[in-house]
């Protein structure tokens, strides 16, 4: 019972990460109606920032710092390189996405280096008693700080006339300008909102562990998770990052069975699986709008 509740607590950390980075793809799917490839870059940017100010302030105060400086990096990158694509396919949009977390992430790499970059968190890899269970301490912050986080997020789209902006203007642009509505202030403010929470779940995967280059592979299981949950659904992001984690950290500890046919790594392929099968029977996800085309 320990060992399950130590695995479950850690899916859920691991888990909450995919969430934050999910939520940023669904943010800017449900304004833009466009997947963003750059939510790596970001990651990586804002975890990187950390680990710089860190050097000389404390690590919280640099987190605040690195979240913000990372949302401006996301609202320049809609305003400079998205804005004059407004109108053009969306394939292209995508395109121009993938090659800003391309440049982004070499010149993060750059500034990487080969060494693990270590993040001055006040946790570390130290444990605490939970039930009876060792708990790493990074897991429980990184838990407790998405659900404040979604907290706020949902109570700031629910109650703020900013928030408002956004859910019309993501339901229905032209509706949203007659309105008043700026639709550019809300791409922006969603490309900034995007970077933050990806750069967020970058400082978060680098506690304990640190900040190499590869670990920008990690955030390629958010869409798995926004399949699953739902392309323009923010509960399902969560809903579908918690529960992702939490499936490949119980295959990663109970799956021994499935060493021999697949390997010890088959727990890295759970979350691809899980999206297959949902593009086979729900194409759009658990919680997604269903779309019904008339022919």
């Amino acid at each position: 019972m320990n060992e399950f509740v130590a695995t479950v607590v850690r899916g859920l950390g691991n888990g909450s990460i995919y969430a934050l980075l999910a939520l940023g793809f669904v943010i800017v799917y449900k304004s833009m109606r466009v997947i963003s490839f750059a939510q790596p870059a970001f990651m990586m940017a804002g975890a990187l920032l950390v680990g710089y100010l860190v050097l000389s302030m404390n690590f919280f105060v640099a987190v605040l710092v690195a979240l913000l400086l990372t949302g401006l990096l996301g609202a320049g990158v809609e305003r400079l390189a998205l804005r004059p694509m407004i109108g053009k396919p969306v394939f292209v949009i995508a395109i121009i996405t993938l090659g800003v977390d391309i440049v982004i992430r070499t010149v993060v790499n750059s500034f990487i280096g080969l060494d693990i970059r270590q993040m001055g968190d006040p946790w570390g890899l130290r444990q605490v008693d939970v039930l009876g269970a060792k708990i790493d301490q990074r897991h429980l912050a990184t838990l407790v700080t998405t659900l404040i986080v979604v907290a706020a997020l949902f109570a700031f789209y629910r109650w703020s006339r900013t928030g408002l902006a956004m859910r019309a203007a993501s339901s229905d642009q032209e509706v949203a300008l007659a309105q008043g509505v700026s639709v550019g202030r809300v791409f922006s403010l969603s490309w900034a909102l995007a970077a933050a929470l990806a750069g967020l779940a970058g400082v978060f995967l680098s506690t304990g562990i640190g900040l190499e280059q590869n670990l920008w592979l990690t955030a390629l299981k958010a869409l798995p998770v926004i399949i699953l949950g739902g392309l323009d659904s923010l509960g399902g992001a969560v809903v579908a990052g918690l529960t992702v984690g939490v499936i490949e950290a119980l295959v990663g500890s109970y799956g021994d069975n499935l060493h021999p046919v697949f390997g010890g790594d088959f727990f890295l392929v759970v979350p691809y699986l899980l999206m297959l099968f949902v593009l086979l029977v729900r194409p759009y996800g658990l919680f997604g709008t269903r779309e019904v085309e008339r022919i």
